[in-house]
């Protein structure tokens, strides 16, 4: 499960940017994590209440969900990642590499694989609260 190293990572990148700051204590932490990600929330939120300490001991993380948007180049025709209907192993090969929806992925009204996607992929601190 990758959600314990996002985590990871994340706890890390905070606790990195709390003492650059000369922050105390981290209050909050604001994370955007990508749809094509498909990180499972509930896992990732307990990992990063198991995993924080120190500074970040009482910190309330706020994750938002960036949606992923599709619009085909032939037709026009834009949809969500919610709309796609694929089986488990092409939704796995996606979550890891949202790159490889250009492989798997055709535009539902023309069956064109030339589209464009904004939004939903990586995973960002968006923001950090704390007290110096």
């Amino acid at each position: 499960m990758h959600e314990w190293a996002l985590a990871e990572a994340i706890i890390s990148a905070v606790s990195q940017f709390a003492e650059k700051e000369g922050l105390r204590e981290v209050s909050e932490v604001h994370l955007k994590i990508g749809e094509l990600q498909q990180v499972d929330r509930e896992i990732l939120e307990f990992a990063l209440k198991e995993m924080r300490s120190g500074k970040l001991a009482n910190a309330k993380f706020v994750i938002r969900v960036s949606k992923a948007a599709f619009k085909c180049r032939v037709c026009g025709h834009k949809w969500f990642f919610r709309d796609i209907k694929a089986s488990e192993e092409v939704m796995e090969s996606i979550h890891f590499i949202p790159e490889a929806a250009y492989a798997y992925i055709r535009c539902p009204r023309c069956g064109s694989p030339d589209f464009s996607f904004s939004g939903g992929r990586g995973v960002w601190v968006a923001g950090i609260r704390g007290v110096k």
